[in-house]
């Protein structure tokens, strides 16, 4: 090793070797950046091509120039592992799902997505932090039942995503959903419940876990669900809407049902149609379920005359809503 003290002592030959290397480190640091500037060109050639791919859908050809773009410079773009990932995901054959060289494409996408997700991670820039996020999606959805079949690998990253963003109510819908596939309901249960507290005033929480209460067989709770979600909003006849339709699928097609429950639930779906009918009397939807909800009634009635006025209501309220229909098809009263 050469010292300080070393180049005091080698006179005026040392100092001119001495500013020699200093030149050649010189040259070596501009050739160095230049190299670096021409691996980032070339990197962007490589990117631009890959993108015009991408939108034309040749994934093959796309992902063979993500991989080039990465190869000469990874560090400027950093979204190409995501479409990498997404290319190899949809080059992925349901169909040949167990063939070994069609699922290694699995294999290669979710790696694309683990390392999209990490090099994004912290990004500032909107877009690429959006890209970052789909990329924990999508890495979620290669470990579904119908891909890779690996929940296990699923939970922690959408446990971190929660953690990332605990506002946001799709991943605690897709950590609940991985749950409820798993055969742990409660677990699920839990996880949804999180998604309202999360986000009290969304009614898409609340549709969504109605909706899983209705897959678990659970409909005292579904409406449950619903009702609060309309208590949220009292002024949108859709929330009305949704509860009728409701009330009509599960007094139709739920055999195990009483005729006395089933009319039970069919007067709580007319009394939300009328309610949603109260609020917008041009609803359509709402007509068209009331009168499925009288018809239904008619099934149960047993004095032949209620039956007819109950099915000629049914008939005055199905042409009514055709006629709406027309007339905003034809932009009448638009």
């Amino acid at each position: 090793m050469v010292h300080d003290g070393g180049w005091r002592g080698v006179g005026r030959r040392g100092a001119a070797w001495k500013s020699a290397m200093a030149g050649v480190a010189v040259v070596a640091l501009v050739a160095a950046v230049g190299c670096g500037k021409f691996n980032q060109l070339k990197g962007a050639k490589s990117f631009k091509a890959a993108n015009t791919a991408y939108q034309q859908q040749d994934y093959k050809q796309a992902a063979e120039l993500y991989e080039q773009t990465l190869a000469s410079d990874a560090e400027h773009f950093p979204a190409a592992y995501f479409f990498l990932g997404n290319c190899y995901d949809n080059m992925w054959k349901p169909s040949k799902k167990g063939d070994a060289q069609n699922d290694k494409l699995l294999e290669n996408a979710a790696k694309n997505y683990a390392q999209a997700a990490e090099k994004l991670r912290g990004a500032t820039d909107p877009q690429l932090k959006l890209t970052g996020t789909r990329a924990l999606q999508y890495l979620v959805l290669i470990y579904g039942t119908d891909k890779l079949n690996d929940p296990g690998q699923a939970e922690p990253i959408l446990q971190k995503m929660i953690t990332a963003d605990p506002s946001d109510p799709a991943n605690y819908f897709q950590l609940a959903t991985l749950y409820e596939n798993a055969g742990v309901p409660d677990e699920a249960e839990r996880v949804f419940m999180m998604a309202k507290q999360a986000k009290p005033n969304d009614p898409v929480v609340y549709t969504t876990l109605a909706a899983y209460y209705n897959r678990q067989g659970q409909f005292d709770k579904t409406i449950a669900a619903l009702e609060e979600r309309a208590s949220k909003d009292p002024n949108n006849p859709e929330a009305y809407h949704t509860i009728a339709s409701y009330y009509w699928d599960e007094a139709s097609k739920d055999t195990k049902l009483r005729d006395n429950e089933k009319k039970d639930y069919v007067l709580k779906g007319i009394k939300a149609a009328d309610r949603a009918l109260s609020i917008k009397n041009d609803y359509g939807d709402a007509m068209v379920f009331k009168g499925l909800l009288l018809r239904q009634q008619a099934l149960l009635e047993k004095d032949p005359k209620i039956q007819q006025q109950l099915l000629k209501d049914a008939n005055d309220l199905r042409d009514k809503a055709e006629d709406i229909r027309k007339k905003k098809a034809s932009g009448v009263g638009n």
